[in-house]
């Protein structure tokens, strides 16, 4: 379960760093998103709470007052914690200098996480670009000067933790994690991953165990069905077509999955999760300004 209120902007009249969505949500524990792959920057701050964060053989333990940084077409995957469920806020962006701007901030590939004291700015900032929804000339430019001064913030008082090394095993799970992005829609087998990275299936197994505490198996299930969930929401595909397009060549199969899954029927959570975000936007407003009072001084 999530409670979570979401922003997402089109047509942005600026280039240099864009503005696409930007949120607030309440986790349940054990709540996770992923293993997925997204196609903006996105940068969460965790306001209570803890969970983990996952990128390849990564895996980092958070908590209140950290965030991390996802990048474009990196798989990721994160969990709310089962006895304190983390609350957060993100924003995500694009752009043609957004690489240049995270870079400005101390954050890359190989620095995912950082620390701030500033969660209650950083919130309240979420909570006033969610109440811009309208897409007027005026709103564009508040917008766009709210994104700015989230990183004016961020760079005020930002610590990064420190990268390691990257391990032999670390290569290993990157490339394998590469190539079932690639590869997920067509009728793969974990031999092929194995085969694909030279170290036989058993090793393979161990890896993802150690690093993943998951098989490759259920990492690839799990990813699939993330996808399909994605596809489900944001397109008007056939069940049968996304199904396809998950890599199940029969639709049947992958809706029993989905339900064992997720809970419920591929068409149900369609309805339930379109209707949601209607609500959310009829609800939205009333929901940012009961957050926005509690950030009030007493």
């Amino acid at each position: 379960m999530e409670n979570s209120y979401v922003l997402q902007l089109v047509d942005s009249k600026f280039e240099e760093l864009v503005l696409c969505f930007c949120g607030y949500a309440q986790c349940g524990a054990r709540h996770y998103f992923g293993p997925a792959v997204r196609p903006n920057y996105i940068i969460h701050f965790i306001l209570s709470g803890k969970g983990i964060y996952q990128v390849g053989e990564k895996r980092y333990e958070l908590h209140a007052g950290q965030g991390f940084l996802i990048e474009p077409e990196v798989m990721t995957f994160y969990q709310a914690d089962e006895v304190e469920p983390w609350t957060y806020c993100w924003i995500g962006f694009s752009g043609t200098r957004a690489k240049e701007y995270i870079s400005d901030i101390g954050l890359n590939s190989s620095q995912l996480i950082f620390q701030s004291e500033r969660g209650k700015e950083l919130k309240k900032i979420v909570l006033n670009m969610m109440k811009l929804k309208e897409m007027t000339v005026s709103n564009q430019y508040r917008l766009q000067s709210l994104l700015y001064e989230f990183f004016a913030v961020l760079t005020q008082d930002l610590v990064i933790d420190g990268g390691k090394e990257e391990s032999k095993e670390s290569v290993y799970i990157r490339h394998a994690i590469q190539y079932i992005r690639n590869h997920y829609a067509d009728n793969l087998k974990v031999t092929d991953i194995a085969n694909y990275i030279c170290v036989d299936r058993s090793y393979l197994y161990k890896l993802f165990e150690k690093t993943l505490e998951m098989s490759p198996k259920e990492f690839l299930m799990r990813f699939r069905i993330s996808r399909g969930k994605e596809l489900l929401t944001i397109t008007e595909l056939s069940i049968e077509e996304v199904a396809t397009e998950c890599g199940y060549k029969d639709f049947r199969a992958f809706s029993r999955l989905f339900k064992k899954v997720i809970g419920t029927s591929p068409m149900k959570y369609r309805k339930e999760h379109r209707r949601e975000v209607r609500e959310h936007l009829v609800q939205g407003e009333q929901n940012v300004d009961a957050l926005m009072e509690e950030e009030e001084p007493k």
